[in-house]
């Protein structure tokens, strides 16, 4: 009996900054959420800021374009 790995590429489709964490829903489903403090620029950051993300490519990355 032979297994084959599956190869997956999770890609976000969308974007929440709360007040302590990062949460990022994935198409597969799957949501992936992390401290806000984990991310010392987000953190630091304003709720106007936070909020204006994009997704670079297909989801494969977020970009947020406020300084």
């Amino acid at each position: 009996m032979s297994t084959s790995a599956v190869e997956v590429h999770p890609l976000a489709q969308n974007v929440e900054c709360a007040d302590d964490s990062l949460i990022v829903w994935l198409v597969d489903g799957r949501t992936i959420s992390v401290p806000i403090s984990w991310l010392p620029t987000l953190s630091n950051a304003s709720i106007s800021h936070r909020a204006n993300w994009e997704l670079l490519g297909d989801g494969e990355g977020i970009h947020w374009p406020d300084p």
